[in-house]
């Protein structure tokens, strides 16, 4: 009995840990949402960095973090995808979290980030 309640006692543990991540989102699936223009996608990078290279379509943290409502779609069931640098960095957080502030039900993470992004060969934007 003992390790039964022990083993419910860790899976709430568990459960409790990740429940403020957010799923992640693979690259071809991100490439077939844009195409399809069904995501918003919020670039958490530095300006200097969107400025150097971004996923198209993407929005700047840096300049627009603090009016990003007037940047994303109305529809709260939209797609919303926030990335960063790449799969250890973790400044995709501030993105995916002021978007679900504001209500948007379906953020997700594309850890491959804006690196993994370029290695695959896919298209860049600058500005």
């Amino acid at each position: 009995m003992k390790k039964i309640i022990s083993l419910i006692i860790l899976s709430l543990f568990s459960t409790t840990l990740f429940a403020g991540e957010f799923p992640d989102i693979s690259i071809k699936e991100l490439q077939k949402a844009i195409k399809d223009g069904k995501v918003a996608v919020i670039d958490v990078n530095g300006a200097g960095s969107y400025k150097k290279g971004h996923i198209p379509t993407a929005i700047s943290f840096a300049s627009n973090g603090k009016q990003l409502a007037k940047h994303l779609p109305k529809d709260k069931s939209t797609l919303v995808v926030a990335y960063c640098g790449g799969p250890g960095c973790g400044a995709y957080k501030r993105g995916a979290s002021a978007a679900a502030k504001l209500g948007y039900k379906n953020v997700k993470h594309l850890s491959a980030g804006i690196s993994g992004w370029k290695r695959s060969g896919a298209e860049v934007a600058k500005k």
